[in-house]
């Protein structure tokens, strides 16, 4: 039997940088919520078998949204993004075989284009670990101490910001993030965790467009993106 495709997103953030009293991933954008958009890149992609959102105990705004999906399940969020995946995988384990794959995708991420999605999913199919989407950084890095004072400029031919989905098996996955918390490593990303358990994610370039909404700003950007991104799906 061929391995399915499920999809974690954790949403029990409040997004702090943003400066409203309202999470992020619920804030308004081009009619919706942001969450709905990046939920409905998934519930509506055939080749997706199911999605996990995990959201704070008793959340008011996932309440009040009434988002449902036939392919949609909730799981309980924790303290940190790592918490949420964690938990979220548990919840996937009743239905998901253990080799099946696993796209753990930020929720204030709406702007994923459907080639994207697909890519990965193309690329990653049969690789033995699995990886992410991201895009080669164009511009200087410089690296700065303490005191914002440069003290050097990486090499940037073999750097990548890297970007949401992050693909890798259920089972793998879930043992890197349980090792990654033994050792008291709060890490920030899902590919980090399968990094420290000496695995090599694979990069697999997608669109600069794929921005997370962390600033007030980034919510006009992405107002364009998705309209831009809804024009080409449409001319399909």
């Amino acid at each position: 039997m061929s391995q399915k495709f499920w999809v974690v997103v954790p949403a029990a953030g409040s997004g702090r940088r943003m400066g409203s009293d309202i999470p992020k991933q619920y804030l308004p954008l081009n009619g919706r919520t942001v969450i709905e958009w990046t939920l409905s890149r998934f519930v509506e992609h055939p080749r997706i078998a199911g999605v996990v959102v995990a959201i704070t105990d008793g959340d008011p705004y996932w309440q009040d949204l009434g988002f449902k999906h036939p392919a949609l399940m909730t799981a309980s969020g924790g303290v940190e993004r790592c918490d949420s995946v964690l938990k979220a995988l548990q919840q996937l384990k009743q239905v998901a075989a253990i080799d099946d794959w696993v796209l753990v995708h930020d929720a204030a991420r709406p702007c994923l284009s459907r080639d994207d999605l697909d890519h990965l999913l193309d690329e990653l199919k049969d690789h033995p670990v699995g990886g992410l989407l991201g895009t080669p950084i164009s511009d200087t890095v410089k690296q700065t101490n303490a005191s914002s004072e440069v003290i050097g400029t990486p090499d940037r031919s073999q750097l990548w910001r890297a970007f949401t989905p992050q693909m890798f098996h259920l089972q793998m996955l879930t043992d890197a993030l349980v090792d990654a918390a033994r050792a008291g490593k709060v890490v920030t990303d899902d590919a980090s965790a399968m990094e420290l358990a000496g695995f090599r994610p694979k990069m697999v370039k997608g669109r600069a467009t794929n921005i997370k909404i962390t600033q007030p700003g980034d919510l006009q950007l992405a107002e364009l993106y998705l309209k831009q991104l809804n024009r080409e799906e449409q001319a399909k």
